[in-house]
């Protein structure tokens, strides 16, 4: 039994890009929000919170379904990728798109049930942003993906910038400035990170028609337009911290993601168009830093409570 069950698990564990330390790092998307929430009356409301952390784990990892799926093609092309690919296949493309559509459902309603529960509506908005943005970036005819900038935008706002913000609105309907900046600074962070990720997939992209920034670009400008993004989400990011909790935990909650910028804006010095970078070699490398990062956020947020 275990011989005939065990490779479905491992495709949907695979199409859900449930691998290396990035399921931590969907937990801290889910979650950051709420941690850095303060609650109205004192009491923190752990029924709505924990319902708008499972619906954001949902919003965050039914569409990675949904991208695998409709990404197949490409991935076919790219050497490194073609596990994924052999997921979908293993799967079924068109079941891995219906459970996708099933998860953002799911997601989208208790999104909404914690909207009527609470009564702040910016759960129910960021979930149906959520929705719309993820839908953008992988469907035709809009398919965000493979125009230049605009994909990596929308999947990085739509992946940990409005989580944040949903889970946040199911703890506190009061959004203030430094709750927007956090938001912002992350999901800045978050396109930066995107870019990057894509750029061992110019040669695939380019052969499938996807005009993703370094196939538009070329790899040394992109990385150098990445650099420039993740400096502006750092800065959105520690801006937001020293605002609420002073110099210190800005330092300290803002280190690693300062760390990773400046491991990019190294390869940045040595980067020509002509490189073929790893993505095996960046997820084991860089992946640990960026989830390092945001359990970082996690600790400043849960330490000042």
């Amino acid at each position: 039994m275990s011989r005939l069950t065990s490779p479905l698990w491992r495709d949907v564990v695979t199409i859900h890009r449930l691998e290396y330390t990035l399921p931590v790092a969907y937990f801290c998307y889910a979650a950051l929000g709420a941690c850095f929430a303060p609650a109205g009356d004192g009491s923190w409301p752990w029924g709505p919170a924990l319902l708008a952390v499972l619906a954001n784990l949902l919003l965050i990892v039914g569409p990675l379904a949904l991208n695998v799926a409709v990404d197949s093609r490409t991935d076919e092309r790219h050497q490194e990728k073609r596990y994924l690919a052999a997921a979908a296949s293993g799967f079924g493309r068109s079941r891995a798109v219906r459970w996708s559509l099933a998860e953002l459902g799911v997601g989208l309603v208790l999104s909404t049930t914690v909207a009527l529960w609470t009564g702040s509506w910016l759960v129910a908005a960021a979930a149906t942003a959520i929705i719309v943005l993820q839908a953008a970036y992988n469907l035709e005819p809009v398919r965000l993906k493979r125009r230049g900038f605009a994909g990596p935008t929308a999947f990085g706002i739509a992946s940990v910038g409005l989580p944040f913000l949903l889970s946040y609105g199911a703890v506190t309907s009061s959004v203030d400035i430094t709750a927007w900046l956090l938001a912002s600074g992350m999901g800045v962070l978050a396109v930066g990170r995107t870019v990057w990720w894509s750029l061992p997939d110019r040669m695939a992209d380019a052969a499938t028609d996807i005009s993703a920034p370094a196939v538009r670009y070329g790899l040394r400008r992109t990385v150098a337009l990445t650099c420039v993004i993740l400096a502006a989400g750092l800065a959105l990011l520690v801006a937001g911290l020293w605002w609420r909790y002073g110099p210190v935990w800005a330092v300290l909650g803002s280190a690693a993601h300062g760390v990773f910028l400046a491991c990019v804006a190294t390869l940045a010095a040595s980067t020509s168009d002509t490189m073929r970078p790893s993505a095996r070699r960046m997820l084991k490398r860089s992946l640990p830093l960026v989830t390092i990062a945001e359990l970082a956020l996690v600790v400043t947020a849960l330490a000042n409570r």
